[in-house]
């Protein structure tokens, strides 16, 4: 479970790595061991890197799932959907496509940068995190989520998430939601597994919203 090239970190490919992971974390924290006891197995959540990943990830910012889904079958149906023909278009077509002005201009930046996918595999994840961040409509949380399912990078953690922050609350019976510094600082404890304790969280946090009957 090693990256390939340059990049030495461990990269989660199937269940087997998560439940490694599980097992290190249920080890380390008894309070991350009552979650798992709670989540059960986890959810390995990889999805294919690339020009896609990040396209969609745009397509989400601020709309539902549902809205993001509709978004993404109308740049197919006119055919601006991949990155060559996304280059090409102008934002004027990605808006007559449905995307507000500002997520054709993310878009229309996306598919022009010429990012190299194959070497970000490679990459570092800070690294990675560097290069995506660069570009217009791509905040640190979408590089971090990009590189723990996209990449698979076992180590990456998102302390700004904001279900992550609620989850650490209950979690660990905290006076207050930790801020993104505090639960940074927490979750190194978590290192080389943050993207398991991630899912961890997230899996504790549903259960914790479907017991008030809320489901997020």
């Amino acid at each position: 479970m090693r990256g390939a090239g340059r990049v030495n970190e461990r990269i989660i490919e199937t269940g087997a790595c998560l439940v490694e992971g599980a097992a290190f974390l249920a080890a380390a924290d008894p309070r991350m061991a009552h979650a798992l006891s709670l989540t059960g197995e986890l959810p390995l959540r990889r999805q294919a890197d690339g020009f896609a990943a990040l396209r969609d990830a745009i397509l989400g910012q601020q709309v539902s799932v549902a809205s993001a889904r509709a978004l993404r079958a109308r740049l197919e149906a006119a055919g601006l959907a991949d990155e060559a023909a996304a280059a090409l278009a102008g934002e004027a077509d990605l808006r007559a496509a449905g995307l507000s002005r500002q997520k054709a201009r993310y878009v229309s930046a996306l598919a022009r940068a010429g990012l190299d996918y194959g070497a970000l595999r490679a990459a570092p994840s800070e690294e990675v995190i560097a290069t995506l961040v660069a570009l217009p409509g791509i905040g640190r949380w979408t590089a971090q989520i990009y590189a723990m399912f996209a990449l698979g990078r076992a180590d990456v953690f998102a302390p700004a998430d904001l279900a992550l922050q609620e989850a650490a609350r209950r979690l660990y019976q905290l006076p207050e939601r930790p801020s993104e510094r505090s639960l940074r600082a927490l979750a190194e404890g978590w290192s080389p597994w943050r993207a398991v304790a991630a899912r961890v969280l997230w899996a504790y946090y549903r259960i914790e919203k479907g017991r008030e009957g809320i489901m997020a």
